[in-house]
């Protein structure tokens, strides 16, 4: 299932044309760069990083070529750095979820897999339960040594899972969101569906009218508004016009109210 023109409206269109990112065995700094960048772009689910929380003496090792793209994604995986952003502030059935995003690119396919992984992590630990979805065939076939982690499950090929598709969508809320900043509860997002083994509709990335659940993280962001203006002059024809208006947070309940009193219908905001 590839993405489709409607990807702008699903938000993935930042993937619709991005090839994967290797780091080839001569590589330059710059692209080691390029690639160090990727990583903590992808693993830690968009969210901002401050320069003394990078992870300097990881950096060095894959720069210096001690370590390949699968040490260092481990690395940032097994850090204090991803435990504070996820482990600590979430239950963990939410962690897994997450786990399965960061570093295999997709949603879990079934309530087996969370069990297995918190048997795991129960049992075993923390850092044995990273180990296993990077050790894994499935990490191994997929990015290998020197490809960094993407979201794999926009790109549904023939024999994937359709499922994968969907429930990706239900973890993923545009490319302009980071994993830490949707409003949402701190607990599992997809228990219903994997316990029942049912599909949820795609669902655009949008945070609704009245933005519940927002953050202050979300106030830096952009919002596109979109509105249908309709014109009926009591004529025999009624014309409507679609339009997207970029916002900045502070001004985007002004907006609302100078659109809809000029006749406008707010189809949706979401983050741009």
């Amino acid at each position: 299932m590839a993405i489709t023109n409607a990807a702008s409206h699903l938000g993935t269109a930042a993937f619709s044309d991005s090839n994967p990112l290797e780091l080839r065995s001569h590589f330059s700094q710059d692209e080691a760069k390029a690639v160090i960048n990727a990583v903590y772009r992808h693993v830690l689910g968009n969210d901002h990083i401050l320069q003394a929380d990078r992870l300097v003496g990881l950096e060095s090792l894959l720069t210096n070529r001690q370590i390949t793209v699968r040490e260092f994604v481990r690395g940032v995986a097994k850090s204090e750095l991803y435990k504070k952003k996820f482990l600590y502030s979430n239950f963990h059935s939410r962690v897994i979820e997450l786990n399965f995003k960061h570093l295999l690119g997709r949603a879990p396919f079934s309530e087996a897999e969370i069990i297995e992984h918190l048997d795991r992590y129960q049992n075993e630990g923390y850092d044995a339960d990273i180990d296993s979805y990077i050790d894994s065939d499935e990490y191994d076939a997929s990015f290998g040594e020197s490809v960094v982690p993407y979201y794999r499950g926009f790109n549904n090929k023939v024999g994937d899972r359709t499922v994968g598709f969907t429930r990706l969508f239900s973890l993923y809320r545009g490319y302009a969101s980071s994993d830490r900043a949707q409003g949402r509860s701190k607990g599992a997002w997809l228990t219903t569906e994997l316990a029942h083994n049912s599909a949820s509709a795609i669902r655009t990335p949008s945070f609704g009218l009245g933005l519940a659940g927002n953050t202050s993280d979300d106030r830096g962001q952009l919002y596109r508004v979109s509105v249908i203006q309709t014109n009926n002059r009591r004529t025999t024809q009624i014309r409507r016009s679609a339009t997207d208006y970029l916002v900045p947070y502070d001004q985007l309940s002004s907006t609302i109210q100078r659109l809809s009193k000029r006749g406008g219908r707010i189809t949706q905001v979401s983050l741009a």
